[in-house]
Formats: structure tokens, C-alpha cells, sequence
């Protein structure tokens, strides 16, 4: 009996490991329908060293642990000064009020928000859904489209990482310059072609909506941004109705069954219900890419 006990543990332990020491198997690593678009090596993430944009980093760390909030919005300054300086009323009325948590840094490249995901930007409950729009300030450095979109690729990956069941709303980079054929109009294009790739069925939808934002001659108007680059209040009030709908509505995809009357449709509304966040194709709220406003 005692050799039959002996035999049974040596087999125990030979098909199924020690039973003391173990570590839990690792969880598969997320995947993104857009392949590398580069096989340059990556800035490591990077944290800021400008006092401005430390204190803002320590106000996010601790806004997402104190504040309520729903979707974070991450970006630079194009995010941050909607809420601080360039249009505070219309954040307040339409982003606010939606529960959006303003996670914007000025000056950040896309390594700098991959260090603040890494360091306390992601510490607080969960969002329900992301809004991402950052990449302006590394073409603006002179580094390439594959360059700057395999940062975006590294965030989408983190993001998924940290924040799995949230979907992320992956807004192309709006139009900068004052001519449809100044300096960085093509790099931009570019660009929002590459990461329109990462858009899936999965959680992750990309949406151009810098269309509104030019004019029918396809100039962007120092009316509406007077550095060419940054959007003062009349710029965002062209904003805020696509960013409305997109986090209000429901994706153009979705099928009329998932909506039923009288219950939410946006897409924090479907991650509540459990449904499915997909992608959004070819109407007007995700697909202006350089389009002039009508």
C-alpha cells in the first residue's frame, strides 16, 4: 500500500508539477488587429522633467483616485487645454457632464503616456470606456508615421493590458496647418491611415472626425485656430457634437436589436448591458478624414 501511494504521488507530481511554488499561469497577452507597423525600436517609456508637466501628471494620479468618472481621455495638450484654457465651458457642458475625466498632458509624445500608464494613471476603478488622441507632437518632432503609430500601438496594447473590458475610442489626429498642403497635413494623413488598422470588433474603434474642422476650401482658418496647431472655443463647438455621438451612440455597426427603447445605447451603455462594442465604419461620425466642414 505504502509503495502504491508513493508511485501514485511520483505520478501526481511528474504529469502536474510541484504542488507547493506554483505560479498561476500567465494571462494570454492582449492583441490588436493592427500588426507592428515598424521594426525601429521603440522610445522606452519616459517620464516629463518640466514642472508644469509633473504637477499635471500627480493631478491625474490623484484626480482618478478621488473623482468620479466614467471614460478617461487621454492625450496632450489638444485634451488638456479643452477643459483648462481653450473652451472650459464647453467641457464642462459636454464632456463633464458625460463623465469624462480629463487626462491630457501638454507636450507629451506617445512614450510619455506610456510612462504615465505604467505609473499611476491607470491606479484608480476601472473606466468604462477610453478616449485616446495623441501622436501630434511626435510628428511635429520630425519622426515618421510607422514611428508614430507604433507608439499608439504600444498604448492600445497597455491600455488592453490594464483595462481589458474597456472600449478604447481611438480619435485620428486632427488637421494642422494652415494649407491642405502645408508641412504636416501628409505625415497626419499618414498616420490616421496607419492606426486606422487597430480598429476591431473587439473594443476598439477609431474615429476621424478633424473634417469639421476645415474649411470647404480645405484650409484650416486661424478663426478657429489661431496657431494652426491648438482650437480656441469656436473650433471645439465644431468638436463636441462627433464627440457626443460617439460616446453617447451606438457604433454604426451595432444592429437594431441592441437597442432597445427606453435603455441606454452609447457605448458605455452597451459595456454595462455586457454587449459587444463594435467597430465603426464609414459614416460620417468616424470616417472625416480631412474632409472640409458642410
Amino acid at each position: 500500500m505504502r509503495a502504491m501511494l508513493i508511485a501514485t504521488t511520483l505520478v501526481t507530481l511528474f504529469l502536474c508539477g510541484p504542488l507547493w511554488g506554483q505560479t498561476p499561469q500567465s494571462r494570454a497577452e492582449p492583441t490588436l488587429a493592427c500588426g507592428h507597423f515598424t521594426q525601429d525600436p521603440l522610445p522606452p517609456p519616459k517620464p516629463r522633467e518640466t514642472a508644469s508637466a509633473k504637477k499635471r501628471f500627480e493631478e491625474i494620479n490623484a484626480a482618478v483616485r478621488t473623482q468620479p468618472y466614467r471614460v478617461i481621455f487621454f492625450g496632450d495638450s489638444l485634451t488638456e487645454r479643452f477643459e483648462t484654457w481653450d473652451a472650459p465651458q464647453l467641457w464642462q457642458q459636454h464632456m463633464a457632464a458625460r463623465s469624462v475625466l480629463n487626462a491630457g498632458v501638454s507636450g507629451d509624445l506617445t512614450e510619455h503616456l506610456r510612462w504615465r500608464l505604467h505609473n499611476g494613471n491607470l491606479d484608480g476603478p476601472p473606466p468604462e470606456g477610453i478616449v485616446l488622441l495623441i501622436g501630434t507632437n511626435d510628428l511635429g518632432l520630425g519622426r515618421s508615421a510607422d514611428d508614430t503609430a507604433e507608439g499608439i500601438r504600444a498604448n492600445l496594447l497597455r491600455l488592453r493590458e490594464k483595462v481589458p473590458g474597456a472600449p478604447i475610442l481611438l480619435l485620428a489626429l486632427w488637421p494642422r496647418g494652415g494649407d491642405p498642403d502645408s508641412k504636416f497635413r501628409g505625415p497626419i494623413r499618414e498616420f490616421n491611415n496607419l492606426i486606422r488598422s487597430c480598429g476591431d470588433s473587439r473594443g476598439v474603434i477609431y474615429a476621424d472626425i478633424g473634417g469639421v474642422l476645415l474649411e470647404s476650401d480645405g484650409r484650416l482658418s486661424k478663426a478657429i485656430s489661431p496657431d494652426l496647431l491648438h482650437f480656441n472655443r469656436t473650433g471645439y463647438e465644431r468638436l463636441v457634437p462627433k464627440l457626443d455621438q460617439l460616446i453617447d451612440s451606438p457604433p454604426p455597426t451595432s444592429t437594431p436589436r441592441l437597442r432597445p427603447r427606453g435603455r441606454g445605447t452609447g457605448i458605455i451603455a452597451l459595456v454595462q448591458r455586457g454587449v459587444r462594442v463594435l467597430t465603426a465604419n464609414g459614416d460620417d461620425l468616424t470616417d472625416n478624414s480631412d474632409r472640409p466642414a458642410r
